[in-house]
C-alpha cells in the first residue's frame, strides 16, 4: 500500500469512531482519533460527551494508562512509546483552553511525529492555530485526507460555524396519497410503529425541534424521544401572533416574525441543528425561503382521500432527501 492509501484507511477508522458521538457532543463536532505505530493501531478514542475529553486526549491517555498498568513503569515510558508514531484525527487539534486543555499541546508533549487530519476547524478559536503550533514544534502535518467525508459527517457543525445558523431538517409524515392530516382537528397518526421509533431516534441526534402555534394548540405534542432514549431535543414553538399562554417552562417560546429571526435566536443559543416538525404553514415558510439542508418524509400506507395536503418536495440533493 502507498502512504496515501494507508492514511485513507486509518482516516476511515477515525470517522467510524467519531460517529459514536452523534447526539452527545453538540455543539462540538464529532471527532475520532487513531494512533498508529509500526503499522498497527496502538490506541483509539473519540469525543464522547460535550465538556469531556476530546478525541486526541482520550486516545493518548487511554494508551498511557493501559501501558502503565501493564508495565508498572513511570510516565516517561509513554513518550518513548509514542515516538515515531502517527496520530490520525478528523478535525484540526484545538490549540486553546476551553472546557479541556489544548490537544495540540498534548500531542507535542507525547512526542508524536506525524499528524494526519481530515478537516480544518472553522472555529476562529482554532482555525489554523492548531496546525501552526504542531508544525512549529517539528510535527509533520498532513491535511485534507477524506475531506468531503469529514464534512459530511460533521455537516451540522460546519453549517453552524460557516452559515451562522442551525442545520435545518424539514420532517413530516404523509399518507400514501399525499395528505398530512385529515380535515378534522386533533392528533392523527400516519406513521406506523417502526417509523415512529425511527422518528424518535432522529430526535436524539438533533439539538432542537420546532412546531408552530397551531400544531401546538391542535396536537399538544411532547416533542421527546421517549420511544428511543438518548439525549432529548430542545422543544421550540413558533408563536408569531402571541396566541399561547400555557407553554411549559422547559420549552423555548419564540415570538419571532420571520424564519431568519428564528434561526438567529437558535444560533445565539448554540442550537447546532433543528428539526422542523410543524404544520403545513411552518414547513412552507422554510421551503419558500429556501432554508433547509435535509428533508425526511415518513410515508404511510393509508389513503386519506382528502385533508391537509403535504408540502411539495422542493429541489434538494438526492442524498439529502429521505423518504421512509
Amino acid at each position: 500500500m502507498t502512504q496515501e492509501e494507508i492514511d485513507i484507511m486509518y482516516m476511515r477508522r477515525c470517522l467510524q469512531l467519531a460517529a459514536n458521538g452523534m447526539g452527545f457532543v453538540r455543539p462540538n463536532p464529532m471527532v475520532g482519533c487513531v494512533v498508529v505505530k509500526e503499522g498497527r493501531i496502538i490506541s483509539e478514542g473519540y469525543h464522547q460527551e460535550y465538556g469531556h475529553n476530546h478525541a486526541e486526549r482520550n486516545a493518548l491517555l487511554y494508551y498511557e494508562s493501559r501501558l502503565l498498568n501493564n508495565e508498572g513503569a513511570d510516565a516517561k515510558l509513554s513518550k518513548i512509546c509514542f515516538q515515531n508514531s502517527t496520530l490520525y484525527v478528523n478535525l484540526e487539534p484545538c490549540s486553546h483552553y476551553g472546557k479541556t486543555p489544548p490537544c495540540a499541546d498534548l500531542i507535542i508533549e507525547k512526542g508524536i511525529k506525524r499528524v494526519v487530519c481530515c478537516n480544518d476547524d472553522p472555529n476562529p478559536l482554532v482555525a489554523g492555530k492548531g496546525f501552526r503550533k504542531l508544525e512549529e514544534a517539528g510535527v509533520e502535518v498532513v491535511r485534507h485526507v477524506l475531506e468531503e467525508e469529514g464534512r459530511e459527517l460533521n455537516r451540522r457543525f460546519f453549517t453552524f460555524m460557516e452559515r451562522k445558523r442551525p442545520y435545518v431538517i424539514l420532517k413530516w409524515a404523509e399518507s400514501a396519497d399525499g395528505f398530512m392530516a385529515p380535515s378534522q382537528k386533533g392528533p392523527y397518526w400516519i406513521s406506523n410503529d417502526m417509523q415512529t421509533i425511527m422518528s424518535h431516534k432522529m430526535r436524539t441526534e438533533e439539538a432542537a425541534i420546532l412546531v408552530g402555534s397551531q400544531t401546538y394548540i391542535d396536537d399538544k405534542p411532547q416533542l421527546t424521544a421517549r420511544l428511543y432514549g438518548g439525549n432529548q431535543p430542545q422543544p421550540v414553538v413558533l408563536d408569531r401572533r402571541g396566541r399561547l399562554k400555557d407553554v411549559p417552562a422547559h420549552w423555548m417560546h419564540l415570538r419571532c416574525q420571520s424564519i431568519a429571526e428564528v434561526l438567529h435566536e437558535l444560533f445565539e443559543r448554540k442550537m447546532q441543528s433543528l428539526i422542523v416538525e410543524g404544520g403545513r404553514k411552518v414547513l412552507d415558510a422554510f421551503i419558500e425561503e429556501k432554508i433547509y439542508d435535509e428533508i425526511v418524509v415518513f410515508r404511510g400506507a393509508t389513503l386519506l382521500g382528502e385533508g391537509i395536503k403535504a408540502p411539495t418536495i422542493p429541489d434538494i440533493e438526492s442524498k439529502r432527501l429521505h423518504i421512509i
